[in-house]
Formats: C-alpha cells, sequence, structure tokens
C-alpha cells in the first residue's frame, strides 16, 4: 500500500494544550485504594502513596487529574473527606454499590498531585448537593485566610491553599443512573449559579459544563443547547464523554470508530458556536474531553456489593485497543484549536494505562505507549496533514482511511513528530511524506509498535507488548519515505540539524 502525507508549517490547527493529555481518578475500584494509595505496600511512601504508582505517572507526563469522580461525586460530600482521617465517616457510595471509608480526602490527592507532578481538575456535586457546598470547596481549598472554610484548611495542617484553577460543574448530570439527574433546564439554572458563586469566591478559576454523558444520549445536542443557553456567560467549557468497545470482534469497525468520534466533535462546536452566535456574544467555548478510552472488557465482572474498593472495571487491554487509543489522540490534536482538555479514564486500575496488585506489582498495558508518546512529544502546535491513502469499508462505516496521522510542531526547540497508525491488518505502507517547508529537518528517531496479534495483552510476568526502536527512515530532497508496519502504531520524531 503506498501513501503520501504533506506537511508544512501553514497547516496549523492551534496551539496544543498540555492540558489535552490529562487523566482521572475516581473512588471507584481500586483507583485510590490499592491504586494511587496502599499505606501498607512496599513501595509506599510516609503518606501512603504508591511510589511505583507515582514513578508510572510522571512517565505518562500527566498534567491534570480530574478527581474525585465521576459517578461518585454526584453523591460525594466533600467535607467527609478531610480533618482527622479517624473522625471520617464511612459512607455507602449508591454510584458503584460500595462503601467509602474516606480514609483519602481533598487534601490528600493535593499532595498525591504535588508529587506526581500534576494538578487536580477538581469535580464538584451537582447532583445532591448544590451552589453553596461547591463555593464552600473553593474556598476550603482556594482562599487563603480569614475566612471560616479556609481557617478549616489551616486547622487541619494545611496552611497555604492549593490554588485549584480548574473545576467541573458535575458530571453526567443527564443520565438517569446519576445521582440528582436533572432535565437540561434544572441543570443549566444549577450549573449558572454554582459557577457564579464559584467565581465570586476565586475569579481565577475556570469551569466546565456538563455535557451530554454520550453522542448517543436521547437528549444530545438539545442538552447542550439548553444548558449552554442558560450558563454560557459563567462557564468555560463543555464536556464530552466518549467509550468503544469491539464486544462484536469487529476490528475494521472498531479501529473507524475515530469518524464517529470526529462527528461528535463537530457537533458540540456547532452546538457551541450556534449559541454563541445567539447571544451575539465575543467568547468562544472550547471543548473538555474529561472521559474517553477503550471500555468493555470488564463490563459484568462480578462483585461484593457495599465493599470497600473491590476490584471493578478492570479492563485488561489488547493490543487493537493502543490501536484505537492512539487514533483517538490524534482526532484529539486535529482539533488542538477547540479541544483545550481531555481526560483519559482512568489512570490506575480502573479502565487504566496502569495496573497495580494490592500489595504486589505493577506493569504498563498496551494502551499506556500511545499516550505516553503523544503527551511527550506532542507539544506546540498541531499541524493537520493532507493525506492520500487507500480507504475500505466495513460492516458500519464507509470510506475509511487505512492512515490515521497527525503531526506536532514544536518552533522553540525546533522538533516535529508525526504520529501515524496503519489500519490494515495485511498490508505495509510505503508513506511519502512531503517536507514542504522544513528545510533542514531530519529524522533521528523512529519508535513503533507493530507485529503483535490483536489480541495480545500485557501481564505482571509478560509485559511483552511494547514499543521499539527502528532504522531512521530515508531521506532525500525534503521528501521522508517510511515503511511501516501492518497494523501499527508510529512515532516518527525529526528536529532541524
Amino acid at each position: 500500500m503506498k501513501a503520501k502525507i504533506t506537511l508544512a508549517k501553514e497547516f496549523k490547527v492551534g496551539e496544543i494544550d498540555k492540558r489535552i493529555y490529562g487523566s482521572f481518578i475516581e473512588h471507584l475500584g481500586r483507583a485510590v485504594y490499592g491504586g494511587i494509595y496502599e499505606p501498607d505496600h512496599a513501595t509506599a511512601d510516609e503518606d501512603g502513596f504508591r511510589t511505583d504508582v507515582i514513578d508510572m505517572v510522571k512517565e505518562l507526563n500527566v498534567p491534570i487529574v480530574r478527581y474525585p469522580g465521576g459517578n461518585f461525586v454526584s453523591g460525594y460530600n466533600w467535607e467527609d473527606g478531610v480533618g482527622a482521617v479517624e473522625n471520617r465517616p464511612k459512607r455507602l457510595d449508591l454510584a458503584w454499590g460500595t462503601t467509602e471509608p474516606n480514609y483519602f480526602g481533598t487534601n490528600e490527592f493535593m499532595k498525591w498531585c504535588k508529587k506526581a507532578n500534576t494538578e487536580c481538575m477538581m469535580a464538584v456535586n451537582l447532583g445532591t448537593r448544590g451552589a453553596e457546598e461547591a463555593r464552600n470547596l473553593v474556598e476550603y481549598v482556594n482562599h487563603k485566610d480569614g475566612s471560616a472554610w479556609a481557617d478549616l484548611r489551616k486547622a487541619h495542617g494545611y496552611d497555604e491553599p492549593w490554588n485549584v484553577k480548574l473545576w467541573c460543574l458535575g458530571n453526567e448530570m443527564d443520565g438517569r443512573w446519576q445521582m440528582g439527574a436533572k432535565t437540561a433546564t434544572e441543570y443549566g439554572r444549577t450549573a449558572l449559579e454554582a459557577s457564579k458563586l464559584m467565581k465570586w469566591t476565586d475569579g481565577s478559576i475556570e469551569t466546565v459544563l456538563c455535557g451530554s454523558s454520550s453522542r448517543n444520549s436521547p437528549t444530545f445536542g438539545e442538552w447542550e443547547a439548553t444548558s449552554l443557553d442558560i450558563a454560557y456567560d459563567s462557564i468555560d467549557y463543555v464536556s464530552l464523554h466518549q467509550y468503544y468497545g469491539n464486544p462484536d470482534d469487529d476490528t475494521p469497525s472498531f479501529l473507524a470508530r475515530t469518524l464517529e468520534l470526529e462527528e461528535f466533535i463537530y457537533t458540540v462546536i456547532c452546538v457551541c458556536d450556534y449559541i454563541k452566535a445567539k447571544k451575539r456574544s465575543k467568547k468562544t467555548i472550547n471543548l473538555s474531553f474529561d472521559e474517553w478510552n477503550v471500555w468493555y472488557h470488564s463490563d459484568n465482572a462480578p462483585y461484593e456489593r457495599w465493599s470497600m474498593a473491590p476490584p471493578r472495571l478492570e479492563d485488561i487491554y489488547n493490543f487493537e485497543d493502543a490501536l484505537l487509543v492512539g487514533s483517538m489522540l490524534i482526532t484529539f490534536l486535529r482539533h488542538a484549536d477547540r479541544i483545550k482538555i481531555a481526560c483519559l479514564a482512568q489512570l490506575v486500575n480502573v479502565i487504566a494505562p496502569i495496573f497495580t496488585k494490592t500489595g504486589g506489582g505493577i506493569f504498563k498495558q498496551t494502551i499506556f505507549y500511545p499516550f505516553e508518546h503523544v503527551s511527550n512529544f506532542g507539544r506546540g502546535v498541531a499541524l493537520n496533514p493532507i493525506i492520500s491513502c487507500p480507504k475500505y469499508d466495513c460492516k458500519e462505516f464507509t470510506d475509511v482511511p487505512y492512515i490515521d496521522s497527525i503531526a506536532s510542531y514544536d518552533e522553540e526547540n525546533e522538533e516535529m513528530t508525526i504520529f501515524c497508525v496503519n489500519k490494515s491488518m495485511d498490508d505495509d505502507a510505503i508513506l511519502d511524506i512531503n517536507l514542504m517547508d522544513f528545510s533542514g529537518y531530519k529524522p533521528f528517531e523512529f519508535i513503533s509498535m507493530d507485529g503483535y496479534d490483536k489480541n495480545d495483552v500485557n501481564g505482571f510476568d509478560n509485559p511483552f507488548v511494547k514499543p521499539h526502536k527502528n532504522e531512521l527512515p530515508v531521506m532525500d530532497s525534503g521528501n521522508l519515505t517510511v515503511n511501516i508496519k501492518p497494523f501499527s502504531w508510529n512515532v516518527i520524531r525529526l528536529r532541524k540539524s
């Protein structure tokens, strides 16, 4: 298979916001207890944090982590998770049918963020609670001193404010499964008042309005338009959530889901811009894709109801999952002008790139590597290439390009990275890459993941699905010729010599 890619500096999509490489920790399953927090573990530090997990999080270079949910947040009293641990109440978590002991709460998470070189994207409960409790949390977390909630934080042993800048106004409030689910009008009013009070408490913060829980929601589009119409002037972003699976073992359709993802993103942008035009506003609402991943392997795993931190949603990812995650990241970069925040859901154990054994080891899942590559190398501006390649039809889609690609250009460091997925299960692709105005740029690293069966997985004893380095591709008169393997993830890095 032959394909041609043309790249130029003028093909700029937009600046890549580093927050597009965020992730997510919810009080769900073993994400917290047995994941990031396990005081009895051999690698635990003085705060009970697993340092082997922190080391891997640092490898992923995650700039923000959304917390504490997710569905969990819609029934969460944040006051339960602060103060002396021995005085904290145990609560039934109706979202996931477990018991939350509150050993780990807001201040513990903020300390963990500091150690993991990341920042918190805090979610507030707009399900069973409202604007008053939300603004109290902002005061507790961000106000220096001289007020009741700030002074309470200081009494808990934290003199300096945490200065959390990004806040989610609830979670999936359109979902019937959500505690305190609302209509679009009800939610729009609640979000408006919460955001208003929160920003009156700290004018430096930004807020994220809940969009539809998925593009398949019966109110998708109408939900965004109605809630945005009410809260537009007070909020800064609207959220999108999307998970994909392959329960029918239809790999060609599974890898083509990015076409559906493109349409989802485009539709939400259109709704945001429609409300902007309707209001004759000069403010542009950007997108926060704050839940996304592959999720289907563990949907029906049994657990004991009301137990504490039972194993839940522990997908073991295979090689084809890694390819779709890579393509989803490419899609986000293709919309870097409007997607400013994204959170891979989640970070540890629960549908996550990092997997641990309680009391034991740790390994990197297959999806770890595409995320690591794009997070570390996808900086600067996104360049949308012109791609000419064969296409295929499948059960659910037609005209699916075999080659999916995007480039990032770091002008300051004079480096460019090309990310590419070959979706063909059988054919190599000979890429002819025309670097129009990148005179003097030469490849210095070529990384790929290839040669694996689509169902290959990693584990504690066999973490064999991983990237490898290749011989550098041939450069001739500004054209780069790259031979990429079938069914592969590829990273080609160039710098000016």
